[in-house]
C-alpha cells in the first residue's frame, strides 16, 4: 500500500523527468557515439540537469555540442561556457562562420538569419566526429512541424528528416538501429510544454542567462513583434525606438529572435505569465518562423534540429 501511495503522490514533473532520464539512458546504452546539443538556452539547461540525474556521479557518456551561428547574444555564450566548465564536461563548438569560409554555407546578405544555415554546420560536425545520435531540447508544443517528431527521430545518410518514414514508438519501445552515415535526433523532453520547463527550472533552482528575465532594452515594433535594436537589427527608416521592459522566451540568432513585453523577473512570475498565454513561444518571438507555416518543416527536412 505504501508503494501505491508514493507513486500516486508523484507530480507530473516527476513523471516527465523519469521519462526523460529513461530516454537519455537508452541513448547511452544503444548509441555508439552520441552528443548532447547545448546552446545555453532554457531547454538545453533542463537537458543538462536531466543528464546529471541520469549519470552522476560519473561523467556524461557524451560531449556537449553547440552549433554557433555567430549571431548569438553575448550573455548566452558566456553562460554556455561557464555552465560547461562548472560541470566539467567537454564542450565542442562548431561555427557557421567556418562553414561560410569553406563555401558550404552561402548567405544572400551578411546580416540575414543564420538559423537555417545551422543545419549545414551540424551535419558537418556529425560527419567530423561520427556522431550517431544528437540529443536536443525540442518540444512538440513549439510548433506544428515539431509536433510530428518521434522521440527518436531518424535521419537518413544525407541528414534529412522524412516525417512519413519515422518509426513507431509503441509502449516507449525505441528502435535505435542506424546504418553507417545515418543518425538519430533524440528529444527527451518532447512531451514537455513551455510551462513544464519553467516549473522544472523553478523546482530545480536552475540558473539561466539573464535575458530570460525582465530587463529594459531598446526595441522597435515590427509586424506585431518587438524587435531588439542591435547592430545586427538596427531600426528601419520611419521606426520609432522605445525602451521597454521585456524578456526573451527563447534565445537564438539575434537577427530573428524577439523579446516580449514583461515585468516577470523570477521563474514563479514567468510561470504565471506562461499559464495564461495563448501564443506559442516561437510564434511570439521568431521573425523567421512567421514567414510560412511550412518553414520549420522544410528546414527540418534539410537537417535542422
Amino acid at each position: 500500500m505504501s508503494h501505491i501511495v508514493s507513486q500516486g503522490a508523484r507530480s507530473h514533473l516527476d513523471w516527465l523527468e523519469s521519462e526523460a532520464i529513461h530516454i537519455m539512458r537508452e541513448v547511452a546504452a544503444e548509441c555508439e557515439k552520441p552528443a548532447l546539443l547545448f546552446s545555453g538556452g532554457k531547454d538545453s539547461v533542463v537537458l543538462l540537469r536531466l543528464a546529471e540525474k541520469a549519470f552522476r556521479p560519473g561523467g556524461f557518456p557524451f560531449p556537449l555540442l553547440h552549433i554557433d551561428t555567430g549571431h548569438n547574444f553575448d550573455e548566452v555564450i558566456a553562460f554556455r561556457d561557464a555552465r560547461a566548465a562548472q560541470l566539467g564536461e567537454q564542450l565542442i563548438v562548431r561555427k557557421v562562420e567556418d562553414s561560410i569560409r569553406r563555401g558550404t554555407v552561402v548567405l544572400r546578405k551578411e546580416n540575414e538569419s543564420r538559423n537555417a544555415a545551422q543545419a549545414v554546420t551540424l551535419l558537418e560536425a556529425i560527419e567530423e566526429f561520427g556522431f550517431d545520435a544528437c540529443i536536443g531540447g525540442a518540444r512538440r508544443d513549439e510548433e506544428k512541424a515539431r509536433a510530428k517528431e518521434r522521440i527518436f527521430s531518424f535521419r537518413d545518410e544525407f541528414g534529412q528528416w522524412d516525417p512519413k518514414a519515422q518509426r513507431p514508438e509503441l509502449w516507449s519501445l525505441f528502435n535505435t538501429r542506424v546504418h553507417p552515415g545515418e543518425n538519430m535526433r533524440v528529444f527527451p523532453i518532447s512531451n514537455w510544454t513551455e510551462l513544464d520547463v519553467w516549473q522544472y527550472i523553478d523546482r530545480e533552482g536552475l540558473e539561466l542567462p539573464s535575458l530570460y528575465y525582465s530587463h529594459v532594452r531598446p526595441v522597435v515594433r515590427r509586424r506585431g513583434l518587438l524587435v531588439p535594436v542591435t547592430p545586427l537589427t538596427p531600426p528601419r527608416e520611419g521606426e520609432s525606438v522605445e525602451r521597454l521592459s521585456v524578456r526573451f522566451r527563447t534565445v537564438g540568432d539575434i537577427s530573428c529572435t524577439c523579446p516580449v513585453a514583461s515585468d516577470a523577473s523570477t521563474p514563479a512570475q514567468i510561470i504565471r505569465e506562461t499559464a495564461v498565454t495563448n501564443i506559442t513561444e516561437r510564434g511570439a518571438t521568431r521573425m523567421d518562423d512567421q514567414t510560412s507555416e511550412a518553414s520549420m518543416e522544410r528546414r527540418k527536412r534539410e537537417g535542422y534540429f
